[in-house]
């Protein structure tokens, strides 16, 4: 078997060159991400392995004949194109838990530096001004968190909320009766969620049913000048209805580990393509306005990048290619 990693650091491959050696697979390692245009390092394998900023599109798998595993180093799948998957029989295996607490932690650190103006009160005194103008914060004690997903994150987001004495309103299609009674928080609709939360924090699956679930319909129930928090998928929130929300004082601020097309963010030479469509110009132009907003904090997708839940990733990422060739796929989300 022929394995190729994408976007592997040295450590990574130093692990995995050591977990992998006793499957005797031909392992190769890349750099970059697996894009349209550095398919062609894994024309022949057997096996691949990405993370996030790949993107195995339809027309990239075509590329890949002999394919028959796609192991990605994430929870989520949206970067995958499942459906050419199940048609050639390719299996789809994903790492299902590893940063539970540790997406959580940075939930509450986007959420504790906008109700205490942490980062506004960095940059004046990086400047010499040791002023308390406009940095008044307020408590979390007391107020209402609303999660939206309570799933393996969500759950650790609501405990941590406990610890700081807020009340907690959940919004889920899985309800589990027992988990809200011992965590003491409440199931209920959307729309409830979102007029009666503070804070109201996205844990929920990238899906074609919740694309843009926060949009100008939704802005414009929360509760005026609440604070929206994403460490899920930037998909979740359409860009251009949160800057009207910002604008119009429905959102008090946002905290943001990711956005919608990020990847446009990083890579703006893509702006140039010829393929560039407006709709995606539009998108990179609204995160840019974001950027410059007081009132928004953003991080470049870092709420899962602790040196445990790395290693997590990885262990994992082994354990489902030697499950796989060991004829018994672990952790298939795609067969």
């Amino acid at each position: 078997m022929r394995a190729v990693f994408f976007e592997t650091a040295p450590w990574e491959r130093r692990y995995l060159t050591r977990a992998l050696a006793a499957s005797r697979a031909s392992v190769k390692y890349v750099t970059s991400p697996l894009t349209e245009e550095t398919w062609r390092a894994a024309a022949t394998a057997q096996i691949l392995s990405v993370f996030i900023y790949s993107t195995l599109t339809a027309a990239v798998l075509r590329r890949l004949p002999t394919l028959r595993l796609i192991a990605t180093r994430s929870t989520g799948f949206d970067h995958i194109h499942l459906a050419t998957c199940k048609k050639r029989k390719i299996t789809v295996c994903n790492v299902p838990s590893y940063g539970e607490n540790t997406v959580a932690e940075h939930t509450f650190a986007l959420i504790l530096a906008l109700s205490r103006n942490i980062h506004k009160a960095y940059v004046k005194t990086t400047k010499g001004d040791f002023s308390l103008e406009g940095l008044q914060g307020f408590d979390l004690k007391g107020k209402t968190l609303g999660v939206i997903g309570a799933g393996h994150i969500g759950l650790h987001v609501i405990k941590m909320a406990k610890g700081f004495g807020m009340d907690v309103l959940v919004h889920d299609v899985v309800k589990n009766v027992f988990l809200s009674e011992v965590l003491d928080y409440r199931y209920v609709p959307l729309e409830t969620l979102l007029r009666s939360s503070d804070i109201v924090s996205l844990h929920t699956p990238y899906l074609p049913s919740t694309h843009h679930l926060m949009n100008r319909k939704t802005f414009g129930l929360m509760k005026r000048g609440a604070l929206l928090i994403n460490t899920a998928r930037g998909g979740l929130v359409d860009t251009d209805a949160l800057v009207w929300a910002l604008d119009e004082g429905l959102v008090g601020g946002a905290g943001l580990d990711v956005l919608e097309g990020e990847e446009l963010v990083k890579e703006e030479r893509q702006l140039l393509s010829k393929d560039f469509s407006k709709e995606k110009l539009a998108t990179a132009l609204r995160n840019h306005i974001l950027l410059h907003r007081e009132n928004v904090v953003i991080t470049p997708h870092i709420a899962f990048d602790s040196r445990e839940a790395l290693q997590r990733i990885v262990e994992t990422t082994a354990g489902n290619i030697t499950a796989f060739l060991a004829g018994a796929p672990a952790n298939v989300v795609a067969a």
